[in-house]
């Protein structure tokens, strides 16, 4: 620390008490209530804590593990502190934050499907924070699909288009530079979990996914605490929403109280070669019938397939799969080229 720019505190700051109870050692520290956790993460937002005591914070939490109550506190602090939307009527919450590294971002493809089947999908993520990833954002606007920069522009692309997608420096800035704090503490935070849960307009089913099994468990013990009707967690390729068809894939409903297990099986046997640079080419190719590639058309139809499970609870999952083949065959060949219109 450069002695120059530090002054010496004269009178604890309200926000130590936060990192004290954290960082008290083995026998004296604890998790957060989920009060407590709302409170300290308002004041964060707000900018209220040092930069010293946010990394404090959060390399304390990363240590410790969050719990589902701390969670829950986050997530209900960043929902006061966000940009009011309006009242949008959606059918799912798609929470994308992760980019995509070692394959093409095939989910976008699940997605059309879904929008095609009349479903409106609100899509939120953050870019640029982990580098060699292809992100959300970059990946819609280079094949022309809705991104918006407000909440009045989601509510007309929603209306026109079915979906749509908003950064989240675009509705909660401060939560925005915390994601982009990964390249000074060097690992990921409790922020990096939390994002996945905002749900900015409360959709009644909301998709998520974990870059380790263990942490469905705590997924679904904040989306329980925080009334969330109904959610889907699940390991996808790279941390986004897309499963992977080389590998089983379990699969971590949550619907009220009541959690259920179900697995996705691997439709390939064989290893897949990772793609040396991720891009929307071939996703185009895909859709349009020109390009043959049983991978890329399987995470299509495996991720439609874990989708329709959470939409429409009356399907088992042989009947998923196969109404997500028939959207795949039904599909609009021109819907890539029309999307950016209006």
């Amino acid at each position: 620390m450069n002695a120059k720019h530090f002054r010496e505190p004269t009178v604890e700051h309200a926000f130590a008490a936060f990192v004290r109870i954290l960082g008290k050692g083995k026998s004296g520290s604890r998790s957060l209530s989920r009060a407590e956790a709302q409170q300290a993460f308002a004041m964060i937002l707000r900018g209220e804590a040092q930069p010293v005591q946010v990394g404090a914070f959060l390399m304390l939490l990363r240590v410790k593990e969050e719990t589902g109550a701390e969670l829950a506190g986050f997530v209900e602090a960043c929902r006061a502190q966000m940009t009011a939307p309006p009242a949008l009527a959606v059918d799912l919450d798609w929470a994308s934050y992760a980019g995509k590294k070692h394959q093409h971002p095939w989910y976008i493809l699940a997605i059309l499907l879904l929008v095609q089947a009349g479903y409106r999908i609100f899509i939120h993520g953050a870019d640029g924070h982990t580098a060699g990833r292809l992100y959300t954002e970059q990946a819609l606007r280079e094949l022309a699909l809705p991104v918006a920069g407000s909440w009045a522009e989601v509510e007309t692309q929603l209306d026109t288009l079915g979906l749509s997608y908003l950064p989240l420096r675009a509705f909660c800035p401060g939560l925005h530079e915390l994601v982009h704090l990964r390249p000074l503490l060097g690992l990921r935070s409790p922020v990096n979990t939390l994002t996945r849960m905002l749900n900015p307009l409360g959709a009644p089913c909301g998709i998520q996914s974990i870059f380790h099994p263990a942490y469905a468990s705590l997924h679904q013990q904040a989306d329980r605490l925080l009334g969330q009707p109904r959610a889907l967690v699940f390991k996808g390729d790279s941390g986004e929403v897309e499963i992977k068809p080389t590998a089983d894939t379990r699969l971590y409903l949550l619907e009220g109280d009541q959690q259920t297990e179900l697995t996705l099986e691997r439709r390939l046997d064989q290893r897949v070669a990772d793609v040396s640079i991720p891009g929307v080419a071939p996703l185009r190719a895909l859709w349009h019938g020109s390009l043959e590639d049983d991978y890329a058309r399987e995470a299509v139809l495996g991720t439609t397939t874990a989708a329709l499970l959470l939409l429409e609870p009356r399907l088992d999952m042989a009947a998923a799969r196969e109404r997500a083949a028939s959207l795949w065959q039904a599909r609009d060949p021109g819907r890539l080229a029309r999307a950016g219109a209006g």
